[in-house]
């Protein structure tokens, strides 16, 4: 079985790593010059950090390098990809600075015809078949930018827009009047570093988030309440299940006594009151669409004027002012602009499908209808990698592969259709619920990963022991834990079983020919 995978970060990478391994033959599609998905050097912006420490950062059989520090740099996190590469002698299935033109299902029993060609090119084209496609091009491959009035006679008085991931140069901003829009981990990270070189740096957000001190009061690390299942459970998970009902039935009180601990603590380490910077709500809602970690030194620059904040506000209009660009508010402040980075959130969609093909993979708002986060309903030959945005994103997306690989060889009695559909939109409707809409278009899972990891793997009967759980309740998750798992994935489908296809039974010898 001939498989294209589409893209080439921790998702891409890993499930061709695992699906080789389980006897596949695979190709890996990316169009830019190297590994890395959002760390590659094509689209990191200055600043750019993990929000994960090392520890809990990685794929399950390549921790991070020692000599790493604790929340590596973008260029670091690259590196450790191409490491991953060399070591399990990827490098000839990629093919770098290749663009999937279009992806085209021929019917059941043909699979795919793959259009690709260089990187910004419009030619040559090659075409090619393919068993079987996995979309691995990443919910944060697509930045979404605001188009905003008056943006043409901006750009003539010499302003510019762009997003963070096509900001690389801080040299750029170096004497420039600079606005940053977001208030996520995108903006707030580049926000520091061109406060270092800009002559002012605005940012202005629509909606202040709380935010994770990397260390809370100074001395306990973040990875020992949220990166362990202990702080995911704090959050009301869709089906609760054994200490979790307590938690939030009769323990409820204790709960959110912990959840708002948390947030005061936060709130005085920061300075949030005195800085005017408290957000709408309660802390418990740092989980509705994604936890955001502090950028180290965002507040201590607001604290001493070199950030200024202008919170729940949005640009209404780009303009010039008195020859020079400017952007003007929605309380009516005019700031000047040279420069307007914009960390405003990504589309999620998959280009290289056909609108036709592409509606079939949505509801009608728009969300991605993925049974485990991988699999389409009703459409054959395709799953997803890297859907399933987490904490733990690498080890999310690694056990998504091994998934795959899995159902590709025939070790999945999946429930009927209309069963698998259910439980989708029962899962979008809670999500929407909970986050306000906040869930990338159903692909973000965040605090949820845990839950997500321990559903792909029960399918397949191979979660880690419940000793090593029970130990992921008072400790950060290290993913070191599941480095056994794919190869246990491989022994157990070994069997020459039939390999699931809408297209008919595809025995096993057949498919590894």
């Amino acid at each position: 079985m001939r498989i294209a995978v589409v893209g080439a970060g921790f998702a891409g990478v890993s499930a061709a790593k695992v699906l080789r391994q389980s006897g596949f033959d695979v190709t890996v599609f990316e169009r830019a010059p190297d590994v890395g998905g959002v760390w590659s050097r094509t689209r990191r912006y200055p600043g750019l950090h993990t929000q994960n420490d090392k520890g809990t950062y990685h794929l399950s059989d390549l921790p991070m390098p020692a000599h790493y520090p604790q929340w590596p740099s973008g260029e670091q996190v690259q590196r450790y990809l191409e490491s991953y590469v060399e070591k399990f002698g990827l490098a000839n299935a990629l093919r770098l600075s290749t663009e999937v033109a279009s992806a085209e299902l021929v019917n059941d029993e043909t699979g795919w015809l793959v259009t690709s060609r260089p990187a910004g090119a419009q030619d040559p084209l090659t075409v090619e078949r393919y068993d079987h496609l996995i979309v691995a091009n990443g919910i944060f491959s697509d930045p979404l930018v605001p188009s905003f009035d008056g943006q043409a006679s901006f750009a003539a008085a010499g302003g510019r827009v762009l997003a963070t991931g096509e900001f690389h140069d801080i040299e750029a901003a170096r004497g420039k009047n600079v606005l940053v829009v977001g208030y996520g981990k995108s903006s707030c990270d580049v926000a520091v570093p061109v406060s270092e070189v800009a002559a002012q740096t605005h940012v202005v957000a629509r909606e202040l988030l709380w935010k994770m001190p990397r260390k809370l009061g100074g001395a306990l690390n973040y990875k020992y309440l949220l990166l362990t299942r202990m702080g995911e459970a704090l959050f009301r998970y869709l089906h609760l299940k054994g200490f979790e009902r307590f938690l939030h039935g009769p323990g409820n009180g204790l709960r959110q006594r912990m959840v708002d601990s948390v947030g005061s603590v936060a709130t005085r380490q920061f300075k949030l009151r005195e800085l005017g910077l408290v957000p709408n709500g309660s802390f418990e809602d740092i989980a509705r669409s994604t936890v955001s970690l502090a950028t180290e030194g965002f507040f201590e620059r607001v604290t001493d004027g070199r950030i200024a904040v202008h919170r729940d506000q949005v640009i209404t209009e780009l303009l010039v002012d008195d020859g020079r660009p400017a952007a003007r508010l929605a309380d009516g402040t005019v700031l000047p602009a040279d420069l307007v980075i914009c960390g405003t959130g990504f589309r999620q969609h998959v280009p290289f499908l056909d609108d036709a093909l592409h509606a079939r993979l949505q509801d009608d708002a728009g969300n991605f209808m993925l049974y485990r986060q991988i699999l389409p309903i009703g459409v054959p030959r395709l799953t997803f990698a890297g859907y399933n945005s987490s904490f733990f994103s690498p080890l999310s997306a690694e056990m998504a592969a091994v998934w795959t690989a899995a159902y590709l060889r025939g070790g999945i009695n999946l429930p009927t259709e209309v069963r698998m559909r259910d439980e989708v939109r029962a899962r979008l409707f809670w999500m929407t619920t909970r986050t306000k809409g906040r869930h990338a278009r159903g692909t973000n899972i965040i605090p949820f990963s845990m839950h997500n990891i321990d559903e792909v793997l029960d399918d397949l009967g191979l979660n880690v022991g419940s000793l090593t759980r029970a130990r992921q309740w008072l400790f950060p998750v290290d993913p070191g834990s599941y480095r056994r798992v794919t190869a246990q994935m491989i022994r157990r489908t070994a069997e020459p079983v039939s390999a699931i296809s809408d297209g008919g039974p595809i025995k096993m010898d057949k498919v590894r020919r």
